[in-house]
Parts: structure tokens; sequence; C-alpha cells
């Protein structure tokens, strides 16, 4: 069927091309039109979809669809025009005249009309494109989300893919597409004596129209079909009673602390997973990239998907970015797309109705301190931690202030994990100095797509400069570890170590079998003694979420939780299933993939505030 359109496709050119173009029309000369047009095409049609828009194994149809030789007879059809067309000028049988301008109202109107069109169809085509190839996994949800937040601490790396990708393109497309939309001159054609006028200046501006049309139309739904838009349907049409039927509202379910508190530091390792493992530990990498992190994980406790090896959470809706997985595993519930006037990111308006690990602990006089090497603006996160337990904030901004950092200093995300570990340092100490517990939060950056950063202090021996990233980060990590077992407050200390999400880095994982389940690192380090109890059962062939961790890091420092719940999440310490393990993964991600009417009025919302009463009885 491939072939068959291919060729059928030539033949329709070249027919074309013996009636307009070829002057004699001798047997030969129809031949020759025929061979020459169908091999031009063809030949023409597949160099452009293997070396320009770089489709793999063209050849193989059955690799892209049952619709792929339908698409590709259209697009043969497409260059083959584009050929005759070049044909018949350099024959001199279409040529261009040029009119005098109109400045009509109605023409200029009508031009500018089908620019902007263009343009916005063009941009929906390369914002896709991009978005799908820079954000690996992107979902509707996070699109949204952070259109809804403050983005304003991005990379400069990230955001020059942005201007270098989709801002570039549609300018010089549509700087093309004004070239034709707005010139003056129209298309004669000439075959034998006589000279005819083809394509006047009204059917430019028409063609035009309907171009912008189409680019409109077509780009919309590439955008919806590429970055899986239909999925906000259920965002906001189909209603799901699932989070309210499975929550347990943390201010009501008893939780019950040690008389001598312990303290809590949690580590989020950006974009962490356990695909970097080598292959016999749970991989799938030939060398191990996390050798140091390996020999870490054999003090502590890891929950792993697999039987045996390295294994953690697969991807959950509402919690595979940075920001998603903070709150995840803050608040034991996903982010959800907000409604209405409800939004992340703004002053009291940060999920006020939810109750975190941050709220509970401050409860129980704890001292709070977050920490980031960017600025906690983006995404709102500096909104979300002052809301929510009233933390001490030091990111890229407060190390300027505390002259941490030169005030010009500005690398990565704002300054590198070499410096950031040195900062956690500090304020460790500072923090074991006082005679309260403490709980203390971090992220790194260095590991964060495109490439991540690549510390000068970082050994090379991979050839790919994301291997080597990987490699520097968790040896780093490591060390960061080993130097708070060795300060007197770790005899009263748990960790939590978490890869926030997986990896965005496409090229890095482009080669990887997608039969492979990609999962986040996890470990939890010096735990109370409740959990050291925990059976081996508990750690292997488990299936969990981000949002389990909420129960879990409070029962990590011996909090006793009354059924084993709060929020969505389940204690993986105790034997009460989670709600993956119970329900299923796919169908727990498609039912919070759905609209909550409880999550929209009573965790985007805070009725106690606006006189209301009771938020959850509501």
């Amino acid at each position: 069927m491939f072939w068959f359109l291919g060729v059928l496709a030539g033949i329709l050119l070249s027919v074309a091309d013996i009636f307009l173009l070829t002057r004699k029309k001798t047997a030969p000369a129809c031949i020759i039109a025929v061979l020459r047009d169908t091999i031009v095409s063809n030949l023409a049609s597949l160099g452009i979809m293997s070396v320009i828009l770089k489709i793999p194994n063209v050849l193989l149809t059955s690799l892209h669809g049952k619709w792929y030789p339908l698409k590709y007879f259209v697009f043969v059809l497409a260059v083959g025009l584009v050929f005759l067309f070049g044909r018949g000028v350099v024959e001199g049988v279409i040529s261009f005249s040029h009119t005098k301008p109109k400045h009509k109202v109605g023409a200029w109107v009508l031009r500018i009309i089908s620019m902007l069109l263009f343009a916005l169809g063009m941009a929906a085509f390369t914002a896709s494109i991009w978005a799908a190839d820079t954000f690996a996994g992107l979902t509707p949800d996070q699109m949204i989300i952070n259109l809804n937040s403050d983005n304003g601490g991005a990379s400069s790396e990230v955001m020059n893919t942005l201007f270098q990708g989709p801002v570039l393109l549609t300018s010089a497309a549509t700087i093309l597409f004004c070239v034709f939309a707005f010139s003056t001159r129209k298309i004669l054609y000439k075959l034998h004596e006589k000279q005819r006028t083809v394509f006047s200046g009204l059917a430019r501006r028409l063609t035009a129209l309907f171009l912008a049309l189409l680019m409109l139309f077509g780009g919309v739904a590439f955008g919806v079909k590429k970055l899986s838009l239909q999925k906000l349907y259920a965002a906001y049409a189909d209603d799901s009673p699932y989070i309210e039927d499975n929550f347990a509202d943390p201010t009501k379910v008893k939780m019950t602390f040690p008389e001598k508190k312990r303290n809590l530091i949690h580590i989020y390792l950006e974009s962490m997973e356990n695909s970097y493992f080598s292959k016999d530990l749970g991989g799938y990498m030939d060398t191990n990239l996390l050798p140091d992190l390996e020999k870490l994980s054999k003090e502590g406790y890891n929950f792993s998907d697999l039987p045996e090896g390295f294994g953690g959470n697969p991807t959950s809706t509402g919690g595979n970015w940075s920001v998603a997985s903070m709150v995840n595993m803050s608040s034991g519930l996903p982010m959800k797309v907000p409604v209405g006037a409800n939004a992340y990111g703004s002053a009291d308006n940060f999920l006020p109705g939810a109750t975190t690990i941050g709220d509970i602990l401050k409860e129980q006089g704890y001292n709070q301190t977050v920490m980031f090497g960017a600025d906690a603006a983006f995404g709102g996160l500096d909104f979300f931690f002052e809301e929510h337990g009233d933390y001490k904030i030091m990111d890229y901004k407060r190390a300027k202030e505390d002259n941490f950092i030169p005030q010009d200093y500005s690398v990565w995300w704002g300054y590198e994990d070499d410096k950031l570990y040195e900062y956690a340092k500090m304020e460790l100490t500072r923090l074991a100095g006082e005679d309260k517990p403490f709980y203390f939060v971090m992220e790194t950056a260095d590991t964060h797509f495109p490439d991540g950063y690549l510390s000068p202090n970082a050994e090379t021996p991979f050839d790919k400069q994301y291997a080597n990233v990987i490699f520097y980060s968790q040896a780093q990590a490591t060390e960061f570890v080993r130097w708070i077992q060795s300060q007197p407050f770790y005899e009263n200390t748990t960790i939590v170590i978490n890869g926030d999400h997986l990896s965005m880095d496409q090229n890095f994982f482009k080669d990887f079998d997608p039969n492979y389940r990609r999962t986040c690192f996890n470990l939890i380090l010096n735990p109370a003694p409740n959990c050291t109890s925990a059976p081996d059962t508990r750690f292997h062939n488990r299936e969990w979420a981000v949002f389990d961790m909420f129960p879990t890091m409070l029962a990590s420092i011996g909090v006793e939780i009354e059924g084993n719940k709060l929020g969505i999440g389940t204690d993986l310490f105790s034997d009460t299933p989670t709600l993956f393990e119970r329900d299923g993964t796919d169908f727990v991600n498609e039912e919070l993939e759905k609209r909550s009417n409880f999550y929209n009025e009573h965790i985007l919302v805070d009725w106690s505030r606006i006189g209301g009463g009771d938020k959850k009885d509501k």
C-alpha cells in the first residue's frame, strides 16, 4: 500500500505535468514525465522526511500506524507540486508580473488577519514540538498549572531553547508568509502563445487567508494530539469522588509523636532515578552511575517495585515535576488543574485548604528551613512553604542577601550544588544549635535538563555530559550525608532522600527500551525504631506514589498515625496497602485526572478563612 500510493501520487503529478507544463505531448515525453515526476517526488519526500523531519525508519510502515501510507501520499503530492511549480518557473511557463498595489482598507485588513492567524498556528506547531522534545513526559495538568504560576526563576538554558526553537522558527516562517501575503506580484501562465493571469492579487489574499486558517487549525489539532490536551476535558468535565472517598483528613486523624521528637532532613535530588543504576541492580546502565548511593543505600531502607534490586515509584497524575512532587510529598495530595479564581503561586492561595507536614511540624514546635539553589518564586514555592509551616526560605535571593554569593553571581538556575551543600551545612549547624527539633528541606538542581550542569570539580569518565553530571551529583549527595552522619545531632535525625521526578532530558533516554519501567530513587536513613522492625516484604514488590511519602516521612520520625493514612497517602512502613496496590496504578491515575469537586471546594479553598466554617465539613 505504501509504495502503491507513492507511485499513484507520482502518476497524478505527471498528469498535471503533461497537461500544464509539457509543450510537446509525444509518447516519449509523456513516459519521461511519468518516470521523472514519480522518482523525483518520492525520493525528495523520503529525503525530507529522513534528514529534515528526522522521522526514523521511514520505509518501515508498520512502525508509524495505519494512516502512515495515506500521510505519505499527501506529502508526496505536496512535494511534487512544489517541484512542478519550480519547473514551470525555470522553463518560463510560469512568470511573475508586478502590479500596482491597492491600498484599500479591506485588502490590508485581510492581509493582517491572515498574518496573525498564520503566526498563531505556527506558534502552536513549534511550541508543541518544543514542549514535547524539551519536557519529556509533559502532561496537560503540568502545563496549565505552570502557566498559572510564577516561572520567573527558570534556568536561562531552558529559556534559550525556547527562543532558539519556537520563537525563531515562528518568526522566520511568519516573515516568509508575509513575503507571499503582502506581495504585489501576480502569477502569469503561458504554455503556447496566449498568456493568462492565473493568480491575481485577490486570489493571493484569499489563498493567504486559507493557508493561515489551515495553519491555525492544523497547529491547534497537532498541539492537542502531541500534548494530549484532550485529557484536560476530564479535568473540567468528568467529576470523580475518588479523592474525597479516599481522603484521610490530617486535622482529624490521630497522630502521636514520640516523647523525644526526632529531627527530619528531606533531600530532593533533581531527576534522580533508578535507571542510572547498572542492569544487575535493577537499572538500565551498563556501568553503574550511582556507586556511592548504592553503598549508602545498604545502610537504609528503599521501597522498591521490584522483587530485588533498586526500584521506586513510577509517575503519578499531578506529581511528575518538581513543584508537584514537593506538594505531593508534603500534603499527600496531587496538584490538580486550578479552577476558576483559584491558582497556585500567589499569596494565601496555594492549596489553602490542605494540611501539610510543615503545618503539622510547626504545631509540634519544629524549626523549619527550606533551601534551593534557585529562586523559590519559581512555581510559587515561596508561597507554598510560607503558607504551610512558615519555613525559613533560603534560596538564590537569600544567598545574595546573606552575602554567601556575590550580588551578580548567576550559575545554572541560580547557584550550583557545590555551593548549595556548603550553605546547607551552615544552616544545619545553626538549626542543631537551637533548643527545638528541626525539619530541613533542600532541593538540588545540577541534574536538571538539558544535559545538567557539570561542575568544574567533576570528573568526566563518561562520554555523555549528563552521565558525568549524574555521577558527580550522587557523589556530592553521599558526601553531604556522610557529613551529617558525623555530626552529634545525627543520632536523633532521620534522613529522607527522594528523586523528585523522572528526568526530562530527552536525549539521554532516546534509546531506552520503552518497556523498561523508569522509577524514582528513594532512601530513608536512620528512621525511628518502630520502622526498623518492619518485615522485608514491606520494601519489595511495592506499588506506590509520591503522595505516599507524606505519612511515610512522619512515620519515619516515630509518629504513630491512626489508620496509617494521611491525605490519600499511605505509610509505606505499615501493612496497609497503598491506593496503587489496592486499586491499580492505571485506574488511580485515571481517576486523579478527573475533576474533583471535593478538591476544588475544600483544598483549593479554605472555608475557615472566608467565614464558611469547617473547611472539611462543607
